[in-house]
């Protein structure tokens, strides 16, 4: 029976390939022998990559620059969410500066030209970079619903201090957990096109139970769990709100008809374009002018008993 390996059988699907090589799926050895680096360049795909990377290299690092200075610089901002943000600013920043430079230069020269320092310190905190915004987002979602599902006891906790308590957790936890990286980083020799001895910054592993736990550990740690907390998080807190916009819409309704009622006019007793006066405002004005009249009674009863009683009086 003929078999094929994956390189053979994504040979003119390189860029399945690639996602499968960049999620870990595959081992290196085959990731390497699939990869663009023994390859000839197109030019237009490489046109493209250049003017995407340095697009987006260029707006994140001044979106993230603008954020960071403003929070920083206005005091009035600091906020509990807000410093959560720049916590996320600043790990969005590093990782713009520390994984596209080394990832787009080493691609267009088929070549990883830097040192085995550099592979390392790119590796570990590239991966930093996105533990530390999983974490923000997790502690952003958390802070979230406490405040908005839990009002009254999230203001004894939530404090500038508690926050960048957490902040701090977030970023000592992340450059622990990616301790791996800088350890199994190392400069792998290749053979390019050309028959020339290039070098790739590759993950190299002691064996593949070791890989695929640290993956699947991964997996779970930074994408599966996050997702989850942050799924209850945000349904709870739409679900809130949802509460109370029908709270509120109920109470503007029964303030409508409490009004309508109080003037003497019922919706439910006009003709679908014009309301009419109730059979309850007649009442109420037919009791008025008895009361009046009453009244007026009363009051002319009163003058003719005084006047009777200043006559009968002796002079």
């Amino acid at each position: 029976m003929e078999t094929f390996t994956l390189p053979d059988i994504f040979r003119n699907s390189t860029d399945i390939y690639k996602l499968l090589c960049g999620l870990g799926i595959k081992n290196d050895s085959d990731c390497d022998n699939g990869m663009d680096f023994t390859q000839e360049p197109k030019d237009i795909n490489q046109t493209v990559r250049i003017f995407l990377y340095v697009l987006i290299f260029l707006l994140s690092i001044l979106g993230n620059s603008l954020i960071i200075t403003v929070l920083v610089r206005n005091g009035r901002m600091r906020t509990v969410t807000n410093l959560f943000l720049l916590s996320l600013a600043a790990s969005d920043l590093m990782l713009c500066v520390f994984c596209m430079p080394f990832t787009l230069i080493p691609n267009l020269m088929k070549d990883f030209i830097f040192s085995s320092g550099i592979c390392k310190g790119a590796m570990y905190f590239m991966g930093v970079s996105v533990s530390v915004s999983t974490f923000n987002l997790v502690a952003i979602s958390l802070e979230r619903y406490s405040a908005i599902c839990n009002p009254l006891t999230s203001r004894t906790w939530q404090t500038k201090s508690h926050a960048a308590k957490v902040i701090t957790a977030t970023w000592v936890v992340s450059f622990i957990l990616m301790l791996p990286y800088p350890i199994a980083s190392t400069l792998v020799p290749f053979t390019r096109y050309n028959n020339s001895t290039g070098n790739m910054c590759r993950l190299v592993w002691p064996s593949d139970i070791i890989q695929q736990s640290w993956y699947v550990f991964l997996l779970l740690l930074l994408f599966l769990v996050p997702g989850l907390v942050m799924m209850t998080a945000y349904g709870l807190i739409s679900l809130e709100l949802y509460k109370g916009i029908k709270f509120e819409m109920n109470n503007r309704k029964s303030n409508r008809e409490r009004g309508a009622s109080t003037n003497g006019l019922r919706p439910a007793d006009g003709d679908g374009c014009y309301l009419q006066p109730s059979k309850r405002k007649a009442e109420l004005q037919q009791l008025q002018a008895q009361r009046s009249q009453r009244q007026g009674s009363d009051a002319a009863a009163a003058a003719a008993s005084a006047l009777a009683a200043g006559a009968a009086r002796p002079s």
